[in-house]
């Protein structure tokens, strides 16, 4: 599932009306006009409210970036060359007052255009909206930890082999979880839900501190897993998945079609014993041991035997000492070490 932000939708007939007005009181009003507004604003609370919004927006134009300005002016000439093309006298009206308003000075310009009532104009103010406020790409290299802080003051902790998208936007907060796992403090915001997307999945939160993994290249460990330390997550699924709620304490997992799995409780190690240098695992194939021992660095360690790959572990490790691990792993398990150069195989002990 890839998630995106919401195509424009059609305006209300009260936020048409109110963007209409808004649009034409960019410039002076005939004292009919006026009295019109005025009776307009009168007649409905929500015809105040409306127009209290595109005020809003308005506002919102003084943090423009520059790049956000070239893409305005872009979309909003493509709206004015789509206008040429109408033959109504109401069309050429609107297409005359747009080339004029386009004219004057470059900010006014393309707000004026972009709050106008011409629905070009709309479709390039809304995807002016869409744009993100902050947008950053991290990744951590093998071995390697980092913490994040965003603009908004919420906090990402990225294990080994991460990679996460960010994009803060004016109406909700959104992390495209790529690969790996991380752990999420986020500063609460009623207005501005914080997204976490990791393959099917969706965790939806306002302000809380949960782990979310997803590492579907390693076989075995595909599932997506949501872990919550405090506060609460919404978690939604594929297709026909139901939304789960979960609170402090609790997890659950997801296949890589997104198909939730039931809520159970985080494990005394805690959401994330990666943060302390430790790898928990608890009847984990040795397979998928080594593969997650290696997001952290070359093991040297080589299993040819399938049935030997199939053992089970259970135990908490520091992936950074790696000679603690091969040093247990013949006590717990029938197997030996064999050196083979630059590598050491892993082999069965067990009578053929």
């Amino acid at each position: 599932m890839s998630p995106s932000p919401s195509s424009p939708n059609p305006l209300s007939d009260v936020d048409q009306q109110a963007l209409d007005w808004f649009a034409r009181r960019q410039r002076a009003l005939t004292a009919a006009e006026e009295a019109a507004f005025h009776a307009w604003l009168q007649a409905d609370p929500a015809h105040r409210a409306a127009l209290a919004r595109w005020h809003g927006d308005w506002r919102q134009l003084d943090d423009l970036p520059v790049d956000g300005i070239a893409q305005l002016r872009r979309q909003l000439a493509a709206d004015l060359a789509a206008a040429k093309c109408a033959s109504t006298p109401a069309s050429r009206g609107r297409r005359d007052w747009l080339a004029g308003v386009a004219a004057i000075a470059p900010r006014a310009a393309l707000a004026t255009v972009a709050l106008s009532a011409a629905g070009g104009g709309y479709l390039a103010w809304n995807r002016w909206q869409q744009q993100p406020l902050y947008a950053g790409d991290f990744r951590t290299l093998r071995g390697q930890q980092q913490d994040i802080t965003l603009p908004d003051g919420s906090t990402l902790r990225l294990d080994t082999d991460t990679r996460v998208a960010v994009a803060l936007y004016r109406e909700r907060r959104e992390v495209r979880l790529l690969g790996g796992q991380a752990v999420f403090h986020v500063q609460g915001d009623q207005a501005r839900p914080f997204e976490v997307l990791a393959g099917a999945v969706r965790v939806t939160v306002v302000g809380t501190r949960f782990s979310v993994r997803h590492t579907p290249e390693i076989p075995g460990a595909e599932e997506i897993r949501v872990q919550v330390e405090e506060g609460r997550v919404r978690v939604a699924g594929g297709a026909g998945s139901p939304v789960m709620e979960l609170r402090g304490g609790q997890r659950i997992a997801a296949d890589a079609n997104g198909r939730l799995g039931l809520i159970g409780q985080v494990a005394e190690a805690g959401i994330a014993p990666w943060r302390d240098g430790r790898i928990t695992f608890d009847n984990t194939p040795l397979a998928q041991v080594l593969a997650e021992f290696g997001r952290y660095g070359s093991t040297g360690l080589l299993v040819r035997d399938a049935d030997v790959a199939a053992l089970r572990v259970t135990g908490t490790f520091d992936p950074h000492r790696l000679e603690n691990f091969r040093r247990v792993l013949p006590r717990v398990l029938p197997v030996a070490l064999r050196r083979e150069g630059a590598v050491t195989e892993i082999v069965s002990t067990r009578a053929q």
